[in-house]
């Protein structure tokens, strides 16, 4: 099993969440929510993010585990001071979180990640 160093100065920060009621959706999870990221490299050396990993918890408890490589089809290489901003969006039943880790490495090889905010989705109610 790979061990990979928690880049610090790699940082990821949630620019917007939208809930976007027009994406097509599974029938079992109808809600679409866009979030839009972007991951700026604050460090001294060049890094390729390689993969990520998301866990999404519903308020059942109930886990939904994305794993992949590259971010949104790409491998981006965040030379110091550079960002990579894109846009996803998950699914859910009902209200939960979502929070995970990029994946990659430095110029040198070494494995390294950051963590992804913890951010909330809760389905918008209508007046009661």
């Amino acid at each position: 099993m790979t061990s990979f160093r928690q880049l610090e100065s790699l940082r990821v920060t949630l620019d917007k969440l939208v809930y976007m009621p027009k994406l097509e959706t599974p029938a079992e999870r109808p809600h679409p929510f866009a979030y839009y990221l972007t991951i700026e490299n604050r460090s001294e050396e060049t890094v390729t993010i390689r993969g990520r990993k998301w866990v999404v918890t519903d308020e059942k408890g109930n886990r939904i585990v994305i794993e992949g490589d590259g971010v949104v089809g790409k491998t981006p290489r965040l030379e110091p001071g550079d960002h990579f901003s894109y846009h996803s969006y998950h699914v859910v039943a009902t209200d939960s979180v979502a929070e995970g880790a990029f994946f990659g490495s430095s110029e040198s090889g070494e494995p390294v990640a950051t963590l992804i905010p913890r951010f909330e989705m809760k389905i918008p109610r209508g007046p009661e």
